[in-house]
């Protein structure tokens, strides 16, 4: 159990943490969350002994073992899997006093370390390390090239597997799924729902907290309150407290009215000068209830386009690519994008997506091939490397005056002003430097130009790392509203499924239209892997390739044999499918209803006595609806795992 009493964290001159009281229960998988910079990674800081109280107690059992994340990852010359044995600390100890024993051979020594090394399972960690390493999508070629031959990504990929290896009673994983691809955010989804210890989690992605934790711990205003339930029942109840408190701030105002108008009549009176001083003491004993700002920060959306284009908008015809001659990215890619087009790209990192996305900007140029793009298409294109190429000495202000130098000073700290860069006294973020900000910061920044460019294409890749929760809705909800055509690369299903009408599949240097949505490649990606799995290593042998292409080039597989599994697999599928789709059929329609149902609530005439009954009504509605959909929903998730483990 770890326990905070009256926590008080301070950084520099800001709080992050004041009298803050919670506890932190064994084996609960804890989801948490916040707006950037409240205190979630400076939590862990704390719980690591790297950071001390600036007041309060915090306890937690000495005798618990605590892994984590490594942030940075030395230039060695170990290969990936030893780095990941390394990880496992008492292997590693023994397995070096091993050396040295046989070296001396010191036979007693060597008999004890071997008893050790059986105790603690050791003959498994290499086998261990290797599932591990292929979950995170290293090939068996990859396993064994030196640790300094990986980029920064992969190096962090590295770092995970270290900390997943290592015998743990508390796992701490901040921001976890950043350097992945949707394929691996899946495989590690799974690993963590079999962890068997305590799980401290932060993460801005909404399905990955769903579909893991079982508590939500919120942290706001130097608090943290905790939830039971996953991030989307800490949603639904965190709004019901603040509508439920903005009801009470109403009452309490018309109370502190009342008071004070009596106090003020009634002052000068010596015969009412003790109901006035007994009027006085109440309004000082009264817990002042604060207002709730329920609206998101974010206020920014897309402008209707002004103009109609030509079908198609992009087409592709026959392209190859490949950055080395003998290294074929894509081989008679055909393509074609029309508007109202709404890709989701799906694929393992290193298929190509990226590359495909370049190509449409004209940062790559084709090998071979037509490419053909609509002259009067206005695309607008964002990636994580546009974050370092900033010019950091700018304000958010000049960054987008030099977009357009015709606008108005007041047009532009006002479009500035919808993502969250107030121009103000207080907060005076649209004149800060760049230099200054978070890499939330800067992504918004960036994705801020896209938007004021009012584009015909959007081109978005991986756009909502570093972004916190309440700016991957706003973006999400903004780009629901785009009517434009876009195309996608993002970890972020929520995301994915939010914005897209289709999904492409890029894999085995070509892209093909995937028939469904993220379950059934979820499903998808299951099946590949338990056919790749039926291939003996001889097989991979002797058609010269190793096991890790047969798994990221399934087509490979035999495809009368993968057909005929198809069906079966669908077949016997079909009965889950169904139940689940008429449960979200009743989802959707009880969801609806509290939709109806709540803005009546909202709305202060309901609680005049004339409304009696009509708020009777409504409050029963809402008591049923809730009640369904909870039930409804720990349902549909029940069905949800049982196809996802058929």
């Amino acid at each position: 159990m770890i326990k905070f009493t009256e926590f008080t964290l301070q950084r520099g001159h800001k709080f992050l943490f004041q009298n803050a009281d919670f506890i932190i229960h064994k084996n609960q998988r804890v989801g948490i969350v916040g707006a950037n910079g409240c205190g979630k990674s400076s939590l862990f800081s704390v719980i690591l002994d790297q950071l001390h109280l600036d007041g309060g107690e915090f306890s937690i059992p000495k005798e618990l073992t605590i892994s984590h994340v490594k942030q940075e990852t030395p230039a060695l010359d170990e290969s990936a899997i030893e780095y990941v044995q390394m990880g496992h600390q008492q292997w590693y100890q023994i397995t070096q006093s091993i050396k040295q024993a046989e070296a001396s051979e010191d036979h007693e020594k060597l008999s004890h370390l071997y008893a050790d090394f059986e105790s603690i399972h050791g003959y498994e960690v290499n086998a261990n390390a290797a599932k591990l390493l292929a979950g995170l999508g290293f090939s068996e070629t990859e396993q064994q090239k030196p640790v300094k031959t990986f980029s920064g990504g992969w190096r962090m990929r590295l770092n995970l597997a270290q900390a997943l290896i290592s015998p743990s009673d508390i796992l701490l994983l901040d921001e976890p799924t950043n350097h992945l691809d949707i394929e691996t955010v899946i495989w590690l989804e799974s690993w963590l729902k079999n962890y068997d210890g305590t799980l401290l989690l932060i993460s801005h992605d909404r399905d990955f907290l769903d579909s893991i934790c079982n508590c939500i711990l919120h942290i706001d205003n130097q608090q943290v309150k905790t939830y039971s339930g996953n991030y989307s029942f800490f949603e639904r109840a965190r709004y019901e407290q603040q509508v439920l408190q903005n009801q009470q701030f109403e009452k309490q105002q018309q109370q502190v009215k009342q008071l004070e108008s009596f106090i003020d009549r009634f002052r000068a009176k010596a015969t009412k000068a003790k109901q006035v001083q007994s009027r006085i003491k109440s309004l000082e004993r009264m817990t002042q209830i604060a207002s709730v700002q329920l609206s998101s920060p974010f206020t920014f959306k897309f402008k209707p386009l002004t103009k109609k284009l030509s079908n198609p908008l992009i087409k592709l015809e026959e392209v190859g690519f490949a950055y080395e001659a003998d290294k074929a990215i894509f081989n008679q890619l055909n393509f074609t994008l029309s508007t109202g087009d709404r890709v989701g790209l799906l694929g393992y990192n290193g298929s190509g997506k990226s590359s495909f996305i370049k190509l449409l900007t004209k940062q790559l140029k084709v090998n071979s091939g037509i490419v053909n793009i609509n002259p009067k298409l206005k695309i607008a294109y964002f990636a994580q490397h546009q974050l370092e190429q900033l010019n950091t000495e700018q304000t958010p202000y000049e960054f987008i005056y030099q977009i357009d130098k015709k606008a108005s000073e007041q047009q532009i700290r006002d479009f500035l002003g919808s993502f969250a860069f107030m121009s103000g006294q207080l907060d005076n973020k649209a004149d800060c430097l760049i230099k200054h900000f978070s890499g939330g910061e800067k992504a918004r920044l960036v994705l801020s130009s896209l938007v004021y460019q009012q584009p015909d294409l959007l081109l978005l890749d991986e756009p909502t790392n570093h972004l916190d929760l309440e700016m991957r809705n706003a973006l999400a909800f903004a780009l629901q509203q785009f009517e434009g055509a876009l195309i996608v690369i993002a970890h972020d299903r929520y995301l994915l499924n939010s914005i897209t009408n289709r999904f492409y599949l890029v894999e085995n240097h070509n892209i093909r239209e995937f028939d469904g949505d993220l379950t059934d490649y979820n499903q998808y990606l299951s099946q590949q892997k338990k056919l790749a799995q039926s291939i003996e290593p001889s097989d991979s042998k002797e058609n010269g390739t190793d096991r890790s292409s047969v798994d990221k080039n399934p087509q490979r597989l035999d495809k009368k044999a993968q057909r005929q599994q198809d069906a079966i697999r669908r077949q016997q599928l079909q009965p889950l499918q169904k139940k689940l789709k008429s449960i979200e059929k009743s989802m959707h329609r009880y969801q609806s209803e509290l939709e109806e149902v709540e803005p009546q609530l909202l709305d202060n005439d309901i609680y005049q006595a004339n409304n009696k009954d009509k708020l009777k009504s409504l409050l029963q509605l809402q008591s049923t609806a809730k009640s369904k959909l909870e039930s409804l929903e720990e349902q549909w998730l029940d069905i949800s795992e049982q196809i996802e483990n058929f």
